[in-house]
Formats: structure tokens, C-alpha cells, sequence
């Protein structure tokens, strides 16, 4: 996993949220995603913006974005790069 991908998805997380996040808080987070204010709606879209971007299907397992290292490694392992 790189820091140029999790950079990118707290850039996707921030965009998902309407603004309501920065992509630096979401960096910085020692929480799960939904601790810090990630709503099921704002994982919905997420998970739109992900599929889009890499043309895959993401698991609609919330334990896949609860955490911005978590859905990394999946994306990861499916051979997704920034």
C-alpha cells in the first residue's frame, strides 16, 4: 500500500462527503472512518467513486471502508495502483 494511495482515497473520502471532511483529517485519523463523521451514504458514494475510477466492483461489506488502510489493502490486493 502507498502513501500516493491513501492519499488519493482521502481525496475520494473528502469528495464523498460533500466537504464536510478534509482529506487531511482523514489522514490523520486513529479512528475508524465512521468515528470521524464517515456517514453510510458518504461509503455509498465512496464506494461509486472507487468503482468508477479503477472499472472494479468494491465489496459492499462495511468492514471494506471502515478504515482508510482497510479498503487500501483490499484495493490493493486487487491489483488497483494510484
Amino acid at each position: 500500500m502507498t502513501d500516493q494511495l491513501r492519499r488519493l482515497l482521502a481525496d475520494l473520502v473528502a469528495e464523498a462527503s460533500d466537504g464536510e471532511l478534509r482529506a487531511e483529517d482523514v489522514l490523520a485519523a486513529a479512528v475508524p472512518l465512521p468515528a470521524i463523521g464517515v456517514s453510510s451514504l458518504t461509503q455509498i458514494r465512496l464506494i461509486d467513486a472507487i468503482e468508477d475510477r479503477w472499472g472494479i466492483e468494491v465489496d459492499a461489506d462495511p468492514s471494506v471502508v471502515n478504515d482508510l488502510d482497510t479498503l487500501a489493502g483490499y484495493l490493493t490486493a486487487r491489483g488497483v495502483a494510484p
